[in-house]
């Protein structure tokens, strides 16, 4: 019997070359910081500049005399955004009385006999009533339509029914529904387009979820995306 000989030192795997390099973890403490304080600072950055940009519009509607700095020998950030808050705050609760409403009819009927003024004002006034609108005008749903060809799908927010003009011109109008197929990584734009209510799947998600699923493009996932026709095809347990 031949007596086995040493290993071939080129065979054995060093323990050295396990252990990840200086740069190698350097590297990574780098991007894992990265991830931690990025977001965080973005966020303080967007807030800071909201801050200023809303306390410089307010300013500016103020006498010099009335501001913190004309007493104090610093300024007060955000002294501005607390004013417009307080103010908006107030005009809201004007106009919610007799008076205020009469008023605020009366500058609208002056807005309303200047032609190019009269449009822009209405259209931001919709634009406004829908976004803020506590009577549920907005986006509530959140579904999936094959696009841009079957068998692919994308996300879509439900809006509502086609009003009685425009299905009384369609097909099958009575179960056309609008749907707003927003884009990636901007949710704010997209296409808008009619479609029989058939043809759309609804998720059990909310409007933020799917938002969040189509800014990240598909990297965020909620708790549980599956069309509700497919939960009621499941087994009752």
């Amino acid at each position: 019997m031949n007596a086995a000989g040493p290993p071939d030192p080129r065979l054995v795997i060093q323990p050295d070359l396990l252990r990840p390099s200086a740069g190698t973890r350097l590297r990574r403490y780098f991007l894992t910081g990265l991830v931690i304080a990025g977001p965080v600072a973005i966020t303080l950055w967007v807030t800071w500049w909201f801050i200023g940009l809303i306390d410089g519009m307010v300013k500016a509607l103020i006498p010099p005399s009335y501001l913190p700095e004309a007493y104090l020998p610093y300024s007060i950030p955000g002294f501005g955004l607390v004013i417009g808050l307080i103010g908006l705050t107030l005009l809201g609760f004007l106009t919610a009385n007799l008076v205020g409403r009469t008023l605020l009819d009366a500058g609208e009927a002056i807005l309303n006999r200047m032609p190019v003024v009269r449009s822009l004002y209405k259209g931001v006034k919709q634009v406004f009533e829908t976004i803020f609108s506590q009577s549920g005008t907005s986006f509530r749903k959140v579904g999936m339509v094959q696009f841009p060809q079957p068998g692919m799908w994308s996300i879509v927010f439900i809006a509502q029914e086609a009003a009685p003009e425009i299905a009384g011109a369609l097909p099958d109008g009575d179960e056309q529904i609008g749907v707003f197929l927003p884009c990636t990584p901007n949710p704010t734009t997209g296409f808008f387009f009619y479609l029989p209510r058939k043809e759309v799947v609804e998720l059990s998600i909310s409007v933020e979820d799917g938002a969040k699923l189509v800014m990240s493009a598909g990297l965020i996932q909620p708790g549980e995306v599956q069309p509700k026709a497919a939960q009621a095809d499941e087994p009752q347990k």
